[in-house]
């Protein structure tokens, strides 16, 4: 119990620094519009709805990502796809993502909403990118726990205590606790380039586990002063780089535990059947990356079409700030 106890109130601590510092599977690191000049760097990713003037569905998404040649000796490696004669980055993050319903001042189930949810994912992945043929393939492999031991209540508790704001009701209906192991892929194209002022490249994505089973497919659309990583590697120098991106994307969604509960523990007080969650969900992710030297700042937005059949539309924003050497 011991044990138990120190290992929630490390988490917390976690939880607290990356807030009181910066002020499933939801944040994509690794695609290259977030690409950062640089084999070694730390950056971190925050999202939340309060940035479109919403609470509920996905209302948070914290992300701690760290990239390193000596990660290449991570022995997770050998199951993740790489391109054929390709340049390879190495790279660890982790992952905390928090669902609720529409409210979160009743203290009884909400019917025909979302059920509350929290999910803690470590994930090891890599970048391969192919300047040749103008590809980038990402390869992922998470592990972690959905339910009461991703401590979703407790964070989100903490943060309404730090703000002054009503505790939240309704956890003790969560999906419960069940094992995470989730493989993503991630291929990109180079489709059109105009110097480097603007890019149009495809996306491809695969997610197949215990947490998300899903097939993705769009667009990216950059426009501004940038060196696109599809065409070379080489490390410039650390100048100005700014620019505006779209990515229009279509989901073709398998199952989602966060909605329909883990593949363990079917003692769930309330989930949504397999008939109520939309199988085609529509979303679009933009906004504006500016780096200098060691810095990569962006923000961003996301709408998203419902994802059960009694929701409606979403929108989140979110901030990443990323140091690299």
């Amino acid at each position: 119990m011991y044990t138990i106890l120190k290992m929630k109130n490390c988490l917390l601590l976690v939880s607290s620094f990356i807030f009181t510092t910066i002020f499933s599977q939801k944040i994509d690191n690794t695609v290259s519009l977030r690409n950062i000049n640089s084999n070694a760097y730390f950056r971190i990713h925050y999202e939340n709805d309060y940035f479109a003037a919403y609470d509920q569905y996905y209302t948070q998404g914290i992300n701690l990502e760290w990239v390193n040649p000596i990660l290449k000796s991570n022995p997770i490696n050998i199951v993740l796809l790489k391109l054929p004669q390709s340049t390879l980055k190495y790279g660890l993050a982790f992952e905390h993502n928090g669902y609720t319903p529409t409210s979160i001042r009743s203290n009884s189930i909400l019917y025909n909403d979302r059920p509350f949810a929290a999910v803690a994912l470590l994930k090891s992945f890599s970048i391969a990118t192919d300047t040749m043929h103008k590809s980038r393939l990402s390869a992922g492999l998470s592990l972690g726990v959905l339910g009461q031991a991703a401590l979703g209540k407790e964070m989100q508790a903490t943060i309404h205590g730090w703000i002054g704001d009503k505790q939240p009701l309704g956890w003790q209906y969560q999906i419960q606790n069940d094992l995470v192991v989730n493989y993503e892929l991630n291929h990109e194209k180079l489709l059109l380039k105009y110097r480097n002022f603007f890019s149009l490249n495809t996306n491809l994505q695969l997610k197949a586990g215990t947490i998300s089973d899903k097939v993705q497919a769009g667009f990216t659309f950059t426009l501004g002063k940038f060196n696109s990583p599809l065409v070379s590697t080489i490390h410039r120098n650390n100048g100005l780089q700014w620019y505006f991106y779209s990515q229009p994307l279509v989901n073709l969604v398998g199952y989602d535990a966060t909605m329909q509960g883990g593949l363990f523990n079917r003692n769930l007080p309330y989930t949504k059947g397999a008939n109520e969650v939309e199988r085609w969900v529509v979303q679009n992710n933009f906004g504006a990356v500016f780096t200098y030297k060691k810095l990569y700042l962006e923000y961003h937005q996301t709408i998203i079409s419902r994802e059960f059949s009694e929701g409606t539309f979403h929108r989140w924003g979110g901030v990443k700030i990323g140091f690299y050497w």
